[in-house]
């Protein structure tokens, strides 16, 4: 394993456990604030998870990005005539992204 993919695996955790401590935080300032509603904690949870869906699409396209356009660039480097399957195996990975914005505006 690189040194670039294990930096990668431990930024991941690191966002993953702040996202959790995170979490705890607000549901402990919630129940300890009597003004505070159910409602206000659903919409402040649905702020969250919208959030969270933009953010980690964005992570998961980038990581999948990285990878298929190095095979996209080795591909055509090898053969000029599969430019346009390199390009849209390159272009795929960002609809992920589209899916985390479909998620952001319902929520």
């Amino acid at each position: 394993m690189n040194n670039n993919n294990k930096t990668m695996k431990i930024g991941f955790r690191t966002l993953m456990v702040l996202s959790v401590l995170a979490l705890v935080a607000g549901v402990a300032s919630a129940q300890g604030d009597e003004a505070a509603t159910s409602e206000d904690n659903t919409e402040a949870f649905a702020k969250l998870g919208a959030g969270l869906a933009l953010g980690l699409a964005g992570v998961g396209t980038g990581l999948s990005q990285g990878q298929i356009g190095a095979a996209a660039v080795g591909m055509i480097a090898e053969d000029n005539s599969k430019f346009v399957t390199g390009l849209i195996f390159t272009a795929l990975p960002e609809t992920i992204v589209l899916f985390g914005f479909l998620a952001l505006f319902l929520l």
